[in-house]
């Protein structure tokens, strides 16, 4: 049942994805509500698979490569929604229904068997720490979405075009203000996983695992988001620069996220 789901759901996603790009050529409001609609419904059959998953392996289902990015998919997804149920940005999907199918389409070619954890992974300390990560990530991956964006709408501004795009896109400070909210939300979120990380490694091992690729380069995105938001309060850097910041802090996300699995090393391997 939970492949069937998982199935499921990634056909949903797929259809909000065609409808997705389609809407950056013509779009209508009955297309962006089918978009929705289907996200909508993706999001619903993702979420049953996700709940079946960990019924059936009685942990967080987000300890290995297939459950990992379609968790982090989940909750790019879930995050979305939020975003569109506030500001009404129907077109964001656009910039992120095409990463979720991707991660997805991925996720579904990964093995997906349920091999038992090992003693040190057997703790509360694995959801609190995936989750506070995956939701992190996620909104920096929306806030990337959306610098993505405003850069495409400053460039209509300067030009004074005001056809394509320009009309359906939010104003530049709506796409700044949301870049900066979804930043503020991910930073903390990340500074607590790092934290508790540390906390479980610590109980776990005995250190912080130091020699860690994944924490290496956990501390490198923290680092760099620390910057856009110590450069955007302090400095001013607001509008294109903070778009692009924020669209550089995204890529040090998916060089930590996929760069694990090339390298094989350290204990984060496991993810």
């Amino acid at each position: 049942m939970t492949t069937l789901f998982f199935e499921l759901a990634l056909t949903f996603y797929f259809t909000a994805t065609i409808i997705s790009v389609v809407e950056l050529f013509k779009s209508s409001k009955t297309t962006t509500k089918i978009m929705l609609i289907a996200v909508a419904a993706g999001f619903a059959l993702h979420t049953v698979s996700i709940v079946l998953r960990y019924a059936d392996a009685g942990r967080m289902p987000a300890v290995n490569p297939h459950e990992a990015i379609s968790f982090f998919s989940w909750c790019t997804v879930l995050l979305f929604l939020a975003l569109e149920f506030r500001y009404k940005v129907g077109l964001l999907g656009s910039f992120i229904m095409p990463l979720v199918f991707v991660m997805m389409l991925s996720s579904a070619m990964l093995p997906r068997e349920i091999k038992p954890l090992s003693p040190e992974l057997q703790s509360y300390w694995l959801s609190i720490h995936t989750i506070l990560a995956f939701i992190g990530n996620a909104a920096f991956a929306m806030a990337a979405g959306i610098g993505i964006m405003y850069l495409i709408q400053e460039h209509h501004v300067k030009s004074k075009q005001t056809g394509g795009l320009f009309p359906r896109l939010p104003s530049l400070q709506i796409l700044d203000e949301i870049n900066y909210r979804l930043i503020t939300i991910g930073f903390p979120l990340l500074t607590l996983a790092i934290i508790t990380g540390a906390l479980w490694a610590q109980s776990a091992w005995g250190s912080y695992l130091r020699g860690d690729f994944r924490v290496i380069w956990a501390i490198v995105t923290w680092l760099t988001y620390a910057v856009v938001l110590h450069t955007r309060l302090l400095a001013g850097w607001r509008g294109k620069r903070a778009a692009i910041l924020s669209i550089i802090g995204f890529l040090t996300i998916l060089i930590a996220f996929f760069g694990i699995k090339l390298i094989k090393k350290g204990l984060h391997v496991f993810l």
